[in-house]
């Protein structure tokens, strides 16, 4: 198993500083110009609308981003790259003194953020970082990148898991992923997210998650008999024989499966189970279930495949069908029916070195996409170990006795001032603050807050948004930035 929870140097080169956006460098190139890169600016990264028609999601890629954050650098090769690229005249685009500057970067901000493994919700920092402006601009596409996909699929995860309804479940979507990185990460993001085990052999080492899988249609169309090959493989792992039986008929394939499994336990062993991976589900895995029972092989489990997702799952559980494990691929690693979270990173404050904060509002006639102002903190209030709701509230200013409004200014029903404070400290002057922690942590985490959750949310039902208030003076201090111009003079 990797040391790394998030498994970046185990798979990239050490210097990634130019995993960025062309426009963060020439950002940066103008701040270092102005003189303005040391000044300190907060940033925050959230996302605007919880995925899949939910209110929330399970964060996933904190440990991932540390790392990288931990590592950023410009090694020589990416300065010689750089130096090779060339504005609309064709003389270089970059100067000499802003390429030796970042040769000596290192990153040396404070991160605070949400644990990875929680509940969070939507306009909530799941990252508030404070530093010199040209670190924390240069991060920005590496953050996001990182951060939106593993929530997303942390949360489809958690959803999967929801409807199965304490049955098992598998990932195994990395033969459909978006690349290599997009399976690994996907794989490591549905851990997180509540998926007992993974068949993705490398993800496996990396991250510690349980590895699973036995045959695919090949191996049955390598004999000339479908039985042939269900004794073959018994008799080379007899111990790991969950047999794919719907290659050519499923109900013949499971009564040739359970007579594989006699001979099996005649050896000492015991068959694991069968796997349907086609047609209706709900009516072959009662004649399955049926068939193994009638064979004396209660113990086998019924798995099902196919383009499974959350909905297909729940409606499988509905029916009552007597499925054990659901195989979950191509719908959980590539988001499904959403491709991405649309997480943003937006700059909250900014000041010069010695100077005072100035806090900063994005304005947009959409309500969604005004941003709030200052260095944001969360206040979860739980109440007899249910979520009740989330406060945001700018750290910088006292909390308000007043009680908390929604974007518009409506009334929200939350204590105010009051509840846990969701975000922790990460990096102090770009060092851990604490050691990095095994993913089963961050698993741990996920299983508790979506325990939190009201019954109706885990069901997937579509109810009204998860409360979520602005403290009072958060409010107000935005509204007045906002009738300025967003903090403009």
């Amino acid at each position: 198993m990797s040391t790394s929870p998030s498994g970046l140097a185990a798979l990239y080169r050490p210097a990634l500083g130019l995993l960025t956006d062309l426009y963060q460098l020439t950002m940066a190139a103008g701040y270092h110009a102005a003189g303005l890169g040391n000044h300190e600016a907060v940033f925050h990264l959230y996302f605007r609308k919880a995925p899949f028609g939910g209110s929330y999601a399970v964060t996933a890629g904190q440990e991932t981003a540390l790392e990288f954050l931990e590592g950023l650098r410009f090694a020589s090769e990416d300065l010689d790259f750089l130096a090779t690229l060339t504005g609309n005249d064709g003389k270089p685009l970059f100067t000499e003194d802003f390429l030796a500057m970042l040769g000596g970067l290192s990153f040396q901000a404070d991160v605070d953020g949400i644990p990875e493994g929680r509940v969070a919700l939507p306009h909530e920092p799941i990252l508030r970082l404070q530093g010199p402006l040209i670190q924390l601009q240069l991060v920005e596409t590496a953050l996001l990148a990182i951060l939106n996909f593993q929530t997303l699929i942390a949360t489809k995860a958690a959803r999967v898991k929801l409807a199965a309804a304490g049955r098992t479940v598998l990932e195994f979507g990395l033969r459909r992923a978006q690349g290599i990185d997009g399976g690994l990460s996907a794989s490591r993001a549905a851990w997180v997210g509540g998926v007992d085990a993974t068949s993705n052999v490398l993800a496996g080492r990396l991250f510690g998650i349980p590895v699973r899988g036995t045959h695919a249609h090949s191996w049955v169309l390598s004999f000339d008999r479908e039985v042939e090959a269900f004794e073959t493989y018994a008799a080379a792992l007899p111990n790991n024989c969950t047999f794919l039986v719907d290659t050519y008929d499923t109900v013949t394939g499971v009564q040739r499966a359970a007579a594989v499994g006699q001979s099996l336990r005649a050896r000492g062993f015991e068959m694991a189970g069968v796997r349907l991976d086609s047609g209706d589900l709900a009516d072959l895995s009662r004649k399955a279930r049926a068939l193994l029972d009638a064979a004396g092989e209660p113990q086998a489990k019924v798995v099902a495949s196919n383009d499974l997702d959350e909905q297909r799952v729940a409606a499988l559980v509905a029916a009552g069908a007597p499925i054990d494990v659901f195989g979950v691929g191509t719908r959980l690693v590539t988001g499904g029916d959403q491709s991405a979270l649309g997480g943003v990173y937006k700059l909250a404050a900014i000041r010069a070195p010695g100077g005072p904060w100035r806090d900063r509002v994005k304005k947009s006639e959409e309500p969604a996409k005004i941003s709030l102002p200052g260095p944001l903190g969360v206040r979860r209030q739980v109440v007899d170990g249910q979520f009740v709701g989330d406060i945001l509230y700018n750290v910088g200013r006292p909390l308000s006795s007043a009680g908390p409004v929604d974007r518009l200014g409506r009334p929200v029903d939350l204590e105010p001032g009051a509840g846990e404070e969701l975000l922790v400290p990460l990096l102090r002057g770009g060092a851990r603050v604490e050691p990095a922690e095994g993913l089963s942590a961050a698993r741990g985490r996920a299983a508790a807050d979506l325990a939190s959750l009201p019954a109706a949310v885990r069901r997937l039902e579509q109810p009204a948004p998860t409360p979520m208030g602005l403290d009072r003076g958060l409010y107000d201090e935005t509204q007045r930035l906002l009738a300025i111009g967003g903090g403009a003079s």
